[in-house]
Parts: C-alpha cells; sequence; structure tokens
C-alpha cells in the first residue's frame, strides 16, 4: 500500500521560512503526481502547490504569490515544499497527496487523490 509521511511542521514568527518533506513508500515515485493541502480550522482544504511527474509542471494556488516552491527527490521517494516569507494567514495543517498522474485532470481538487497523509501543522505567530 503507499503511504505517505510528511514532517517539518512547526511555530515559526512572521517572515519566517520552513521546509515541509513527504516521504513516499509501498510503490513507484515516478507515475504519480503529488499535491500539498492545506486546511485551517473552520476552513476547506485548499490545494497549494502541485508537481507532476510525467511532464515536470508545477502549479501554485494564487495566495502563493511566489514565496513556495515545490520540488522532489526521486532517489529519495520524497516531495518538498520550500515555504518563504511566511504570514500569520499561512497557519494550517498541511498534507500531503499522491495520484497517478496519468489520470490527474483537476490538480487541487481533493477527489483526485486516493493517497494522503496525516498532516503536519504550521503555525505562523509572533
Amino acid at each position: 500500500e503507499v503511504q505517505i509521511v510528511e514532517s517539518g511542521g512547526a511555530l515559526v514568527q512572521p517572515g519566517g521560512s520552513l521546509r515541509l518533506s513527504c516521504v513516499v513508500s509501498g510503490t513507484s515515485f515516478d507515475d504519480y503526481a503529488f499535491t500539498w493541502f492545506r486546511q485551517a480550522p473552520g476552513k476547506d482544504r485548499e490545494g497549494v502547490s502541485t508537481i507532476t511527474h510525467h511532464d515536470g509542471d508545477t502549479y501554485y494556488a494564487r495566495f502563493v504569490e511566489g514565496r513556495f516552491s515545490i520540488s522532489s527527490d526521486s532517489a529519495k521517494n520524497t516531495v518538498y515544499l520550500q515555504m518563504k516569507n511566511l504570514r500569520p494567514e499561512d497557519t494550517a495543517v498541511y498534507y500531503c497527496a499522491a495520484t497517478v498522474s496519468t489520470t490527474l485532470s483537476n490538480p487541487f481538487a481533493t477527489y483526485e487523490y486516493p493517497y494522503w497523509g496525516q498532516g503536519t501543522q504550521v503555525t505562523v505567530s509572533s
């Protein structure tokens, strides 16, 4: 079975940086697309960034505004989200989700993803 484990969430001050990691096991990494989602209390889960490995495309939510960068290391089966200039409104649980890339139509739709991690908490506060 596909297993996903996120890490890297922490308490950080506004303007700070974090790097989240998503480690995938149980399947080949190369055929999958990965999306970072986030969910704040009382709000819907929303897509943050996607990377697709069949064509190398990346996607970013509008609220990212150039502050985040998604990348991957196939040898380590790991996807990263580098976040800079964090704001209090970035506070949320961040989830890593995976799907077979050839089936992906809408990269920020939660129903596209059968595999999810447990999430990692990011808190931006002074």
